[in-house]
This record gives structure tokens, C-alpha cells and sequence, in this order.
């Protein structure tokens, strides 16, 4: 995965998120730009899975090329490889030591992590900091539930991500291991009374683009996946650098979470409709294209105003 972005690419990147000027002059290899960069990255670039909806044909490339034109037009972003692969070319292209790393998720049920993992359908950057005790884990694909912020790889130690929630990382073995050999366990619990959630796992394993090829073929083309079923986009909300809520779209279900509190927006019935709350609440305008391609999909809402 040896593909960077340009001077020019970057520049483009850095306005598509609204990347204050101080930054960009003073690009730093430490915790606290890398923590910046995510908040302004996860704040403009929604996760979205509307590739596998609006289209005639639901491919999903993942060369560099496609993902910028994507991720830098439209108010669009991507699914969890996409978001990951084309935000790793980012860190590269700033001078960070990066790589991808896959992950097994946990199927949901009524929106809660539950039951086994599922084989490998998710991906996380790895990245080294000069003079860092710890490698970091970043995440800008996960969707709702994922850490808005730099984890580093230590076991146990517990983090505020929005409003009440805490996440933190878990060194050990999954319950179903024959080997017993132990993997990074990401959780998280809404309150400090909630039990904890694991929602994915991930080994420090490099993934070249040849498995992540392989992953997402899986992810958009078969049908027991919950991606292929489901129309999803979760953008996330900022004060400053300051990461406080997240816009979501469940289907035709329109939710805001600020302060860790959720309430529902809108309960959209025609596809007029979403169109209208992608472009209002999320700032996503698809290609006429894209608006026919989800005609006689399982996802297609009614037709009309």
C-alpha cells in the first residue's frame, strides 16, 4: 500500500475537513495532532455504506484514486474499509508511521454488540509515534460507537469518548480460541454502571491491500451481511476540536446523539425524503446516477413526496 496523496491532494483533504491553517503549517508526529486530525477527519467524512445502495452495480474500489475522488466530493465518505484505507494514505502522506490491521465485529442485535465474532470484516490503523511508549490504534470506520480518538495499546486503562461513554482496550484471548493466544479487544459502556461491550477485535498483524480486497468483497456482496440489508451513515459533531455527538441515519431513521443523549429527528418514508435529510443533516448530495441505483432494492424506500 505504497500510494500517498499529493501537496495539492492534501490541500484539498485539509479543506474538505476544514483543517484549521495552524495545523497545516505545523504538522507534528505526537498524540495531540494525531488527535485533532481525527476530530476534524470523523466531523466532515461520514461513515457511509450508501455505495452498496445508490448504485447500479454495488462495487466498492478501494484504490487511492477512487477513494479521494469520493471522500473529497459530495459531502461523501465510506464504509469501514474505505474510511480506514484512504485515512491511512493520509497519515503516510504526513510522515506517520502507518499501517492497517483487520478486525473482527460482533453482530448487533437492537443496536448492542452481542454473540461470537464474526470473521475478518473491519479494519483499524496501527501507527507508531517517535519516542511513544505505546502504538496507538485509530478507527474512522466503525460507525456510531467507535473512539474518537487515538487509543493506545495498553490493556485496561478506560477513556471518555462522548458525553458518559467510556471506552478502553482488553489484551486476551476470545472465549472461542484454541490457541488462547490473546488479541486487542475494543469495549465500551455507555455508563459507569453498564456492563462493557466488546464491539471488535484486532491483532497487530499488517493487512495488505490483497486481504482487504478479499474482506470487502465479503462485507458488499454477500447478503448475510448486515451492510448489504442496512442503509447507514453516521457523521460526528464538533465544538472546536472538541468531538461532543454524531448525526445518524439508520435506514430511513434520523437521529442525533449530543452529550451521549439521543433523540430521533425525522422517520423518512419516501426516498424524497432521505434525499432531503442526507443533504440537510449530513451534507451528502448524491448523482442523479446514484439516486436511480437504488430502484428495486431491498433498501429502497417508497417512491413520490
Amino acid at each position: 500500500m505504497a500510494s500517498t496523496l499529493t501537496a495539492e491532494q492534501l490541500a484539498v483533504y485539509f479543506d474538505r475537513i476544514d483543517f484549521p491553517e495552524h495545523y497545516r503549517q505545523n504538522i507534528k508526529h505526537d498524540y495531540d495532532f494525531l488527535a485533532v486530525l481525527q476530530a476534524y477527519h470523523i466531523c466532515a467524512i461520514p461513515y457511509d455504506n450508501l455505495g452498496l445502495h445508490y448504485a447500479r452495480d454495488a462495487h466498492i474500489p478501494l484504490d487511492l484514486p477512487s477513494l479521494f475522488e469520493k471522500c473529497t466530493k459530495n459531502g461523501r465518505g465510506g464504509y469501514c474499509m474505505e474510511n480506514s484505507i484512504f485515512f491511512n494514505a493520509v497519515l503516510r502522506s504526513l510522515g506517520f508511521s502507518a499501517y492497517l490491521a483487520g478486525a473482527r465485529a460482533r453482530p448487533r442485535v437492537n443496536g448492542v454488540p452481542q454473540g461470537d465474532f464474526t470473521g475478518w470484516m473491519h479494519v483499524v490503523n496501527i501507527i507508531t509515534l517517535p519516542n511513544a511508549p505505546a502504538k496507538y490504534m485509530m478507527d474512522v470506520g466503525f460507525g456510531g460507537d467507535m473512539p474518537t480518538k487515538p487509543l493506545p495499546l495498553e490493556s485496561g486503562p478506560s477513556t471518555l469518548n462522548i458525553g458518559t461513554q467510556e471506552i478502553r482496550l482488553n489484551y486476551a484471548p476470545l472465549p472461542v480460541s484454541l490457541s488462547n493466544n490473546p488479541v486487542w479487544i475494543y469495549e465500551y459502556r455507555n455508563a459507569p454502571s453498564d456492563p462493557w461491550n466488546a464491539a471488535f477485535c484486532f491483532t497487530e498483524t499488517e493487512f495488505l491491500i490483497q486481504d482487504l480486497e478479499v474482506l470487502n468483497f465479503h462485507t458488499s456482496r454477500d447478503p448475510r451481511c448486515f451492510q448489504t440489508r442496512m442503509a447507514l451513515v453516521v457523521k460526528f459533531l464538533r465544538d472546536g476540536n472538541h468531538v461532543y455527538g454524531k448525526s445518524m441515519l439508520v435506514d430511513g431513521v434520523v437521529k442525533r446523539n449530543e452529550g451521549g443523549k439521543t433523540k430521533t429527528l425525522f422517520t423518512c418514508e419516501t426516498e424524497s425524503e432521505r434525499l432531503a435529510w442526507l443533504k440537510s443533516e449530513f451534507g451528502i448530495e448524491l448523482t442523479a446516477d446514484e439516486v436511480t441505483g437504488i430502484r428495486g432494492r431491498l433498501t429502497e424506500l417508497k417512491t413520490g413526496n
